[in-house]
């Protein structure tokens, strides 16, 4: 080999040696500020290469440090941040589990660090009200379990992109300060501090136990009125007079909203609708604001006794036209229209396909009315067939609707009413004893039922583009068993065509998003793994958001995770920490999910595949 050949393959990799040795120096340097660093990080010697060599706890992806995880290793010292400045591309920093003591390390050197974890320490001290203006691309902060003292610093709550912050288990005190981006924000714990004063608006989407345990807190979320002002004086109080002019009013509202509406349904010619217009209204008038329903609820409920030979008599005109609620499962008894105008109802919500109410039928039985707009691509005669068809489902991880209304513009579908709601809601809302429940083996339970009943309904519906169409938590309901029950399927052959891309998920696939492909059975696979990822991780996906602001890519995360061996820092912490004997299983099933997201529908796994894996999963 020539002189000049070696001169030039020096001078071409003297850079890249360059540089592996200064991360190795760096990491070295920070292992001399660890008081015991030569005995737990033995494999931390000169001249050797951290990621080639695998030095313990150091995260690679290729010859490129992106992150430490030096958790449970019991190490003590200073922990010198200024050492790891040069490592240019670190990104996440777990010190979990050790014995470190004294103020918070200098971590807001390293301002392109996304996590930081150094959760159960005894860290100790206030933390610097501005320490935190630097990093601004910091997702997760999790200093729960130390000794952290002096106020919650203004810059913490300012950073645009944190998605989890657990400051639990410290001695923080002071107000709360107000959540810049409350919209990114999606895992907090303020609990067990000694925080006080009033919780702020923008963390109102946080229940009671993210803020347990500090005494001097007050707001809704633990049921403790805040005093901000000195009750008024009696000559301020508002006037008994008043008080009677706004209750009449109230009154005389009611009772011409209502006697509209009975007029309306005298004169409906279009079948017999008005019953959900109608008890949408009444309703609306019955369920506003809680001051409002405290000043005239006696009130309310004279005038609806008063009306109630006027909705008999109007009952006996269009009797003959709410007698064709059609039932297409009668495994909960018969009933009609008249049934469901009786009915007392609450509004439950709005979807993308309509809105939805809950009744309880004079027999005791609790249905969800869902009233479906856009709905209009088949003519009556062919959406009883379909309907009848659906109604005709039976598995026991599939709800089959009991009844169905139609009329040109909307239509009326009933369905059982499932008390424990959705597993939506268990994931992301009140993570009181619902969520509690969520543990592995009910994890493992539900993601088994949603895939077996997809599986059947595809089986049933084989016929239709996608067969589910809609497949999201939203719409898997929970048994008090936590067994689930998919819900809102089948309804593409229904869907106006000019509108099912915005109404249906399966149109969030990527080949419907970014190559305009139709959509497929392979869509639903897409929304599976959704899903699958949604419940193995406990975060709420971007995917759902019409913008993708406010939730986290969750198939970007995971396929990012995989790619770089951290599939375990996928699982949601709730899960881990109570089985971790199962991580195992719970890999598997996360790399599952992933393998139902992939871009390319070709590289996707079919349906019999998918549900094969995650049957295998014991």
């Amino acid at each position: 080999m020539s002189a000049a050949l070696v001169t030039s393959l020096v001078l071409i990799l003297l850079p890249t040696l360059c540089f592996s040795l200064s991360d190795a120096d760096s990491l070295l340097k920070f292992k001399k500020s660890l008081k015991n660093g030569d005995s737990k990080l033995k494999n931390w010697i000169p001249n050797s290469s951290p990621c080639r060599k695998k030095w313990v706890g150091v995260m690679c992806d290729g010859e490129t440090i992106i992150g430490l995880r030096l958790s449970k290793l019991g190490l003590t010292g200073s922990a010198d941040v200024e050492a790891l400045t040069q490592l240019r591309s670190l990104r996440t920093i777990s010190l979990v589990k050790n014995s470190f003591t004294g103020p918070i390390p200098e971590f807001n050197k390293l301002g392109a660090l996304k996590a930081i974890y150094i959760s159960n320490n005894q860290f100790s001290g206030e933390i610097p009200n501005t320490y935190f203006g630097s990093m601004g691309s910091l997702k997760k902060l999790w200093l729960n379990e130390n000794k952290f003292t002096g106020h919650i610093p203004l810059s913490l709550m300012q950073l645009s992109h944190l998605m989890e912050l657990h400051l639990e288990g410290n001695q923080f005190s002071g107000k709360i300060p107000e959540l810049k981006y409350p919209d990114v924000l999606k895992s907090l714990d303020l609990s067990g501090n000694k925080l006080e004063g009033n919780i702020p608006e923008s963390l109102s989407k946080f229940n009671t136990s993210t803020f347990e345990g500090n005494v001097g807190l007050c707001g809704k979320q633990v049921s403790k009125h805040c005093f901000q002002h000195p009750p008024l004086a009696k000559s301020d109080s508002p006037s008994t007079a008043a008080i009677i002019v706004i209750s009449v009013t109230l009154v005389v509202v009611f009772f011409f909203m209502a006697i509209g509406i009975i007029s309306t349904m005298h004169n409906e010619d279009d079948n017999s609708m008005n019953l959900s217009s109608s008890k949408e209204t009444l309703k609306s008038a019955n369920v506003g604001s809680s001051s409002t329903r405290q000043t005239s609820v006696g009130s309310s409920r004279k005038s609806s006794s008063n009306l109630k030979t006027k909705r008999v008599s109007s009952q006996k005109v269009i009797k003959n036209r709410m007698d064709d609620l059609v039932m297409v499962n009668m495994e909960k008894g018969a009933f009609g229209l008249v049934d469901l105008l009786k009915a007392e109802a609450e509004v439950l919500g709005n979807g993308q396909l309509g809105s939805a109410y809950k009744a309880v039928l004079g027999t005791g039985l609790t249905v969800v009315v869902k009233r479906m707009k856009e709905m209009n691509k088949l003519g009556k005669d062919e959406f009883g067939d379909e309907m009848k068809r659906i109604g005709e489902l039976k598995h026991p991880n599939v709800m089959t609707p009991l009844a169905f209304h139609f009329r040109r513009e909307e239509k009326l579908i009933v369905s059982e009413y499932m008390p424990h709601g959705s597993l939506l809601h268990a994931l992301h809302g009140d993570r009181g004893l619902l969520h509690a429940k969520l543990n592995w083996q009910n994890r493992l339970k539900i993601i088994k039922g949603i895939a077996e009943g997809l599986g059947y309904i595809h089986t049933q519906l084989a016929n239709y583009d996608v067969p589910h169409g809609n497949l999201k938590t939203n719409n898997v309901l929970l048994t008090e068993t936590y067994d689930p029950l998919l819900s809102d399927y089948g309804f593409h052959p229904f869907v106006n065509s000019d509108s099912v891309a915005q109404k249906l998920f399966a149109y969030k696939s990527p080949e419907c998003l970014q190559n305009q492909q139709h959509v497929s059975p392979k869509s639903d696979v897409y929304c599976l793994g959704i899903v699958i990822l949604e419940i193995m991780t406990g975060k709420y996906p971007s995917q759902y958001l019409n913008d993708g602001d406010g939730g986290i890519d969750i198939v970007q995360w995971a396929q990012s995770s995989i790619s770089e061996n951290h599939v375990e820092e996928l699982i949601d912490p709730d899960i881990l920490t109570s089985d971790p004997a199962s991580i195992n299983q719970m890999i598997t099933i996360i790399q599952i999910g992933a393998a139902c997201t992939k871009s390319n529908p070709d590289q996707r796994l079919n349906l019999n595949e998918a549900l094969s894996n995650i049957q295998e999963v014991n």
